[in-house]
């Protein structure tokens, strides 16, 4: 679901996990049509970066 978000309102992405000034930073670009691209791209790395930490943090704590 996160994943559509990043594609149609990326700078929303940002707000739910927790980089509000990331989503600030984002809005701003999106408001532009010509920084609608990349800001998508940076949404989707950023999500997925996410989701790589949560999976991460999960590992150690099941180890502990």
């Amino acid at each position: 679901m996160r994943l559509i978000i990043a594609l149609i309102l990326p700078w929303l992405v940002f707000f739910t996990i927790g980089r509000p000034i990331a989503g600030l930073i984002c809005l701003i670009l999106q408001v532009t049509l010509i920084g609608w691209l990349p800001a998508a791209f940076w949404a989707v790395y950023s999500l997925s970066q996410y989701n790589t930490d949560q999976k991460i943090k999960r590992a150690l704590d099941a180890t502990r």
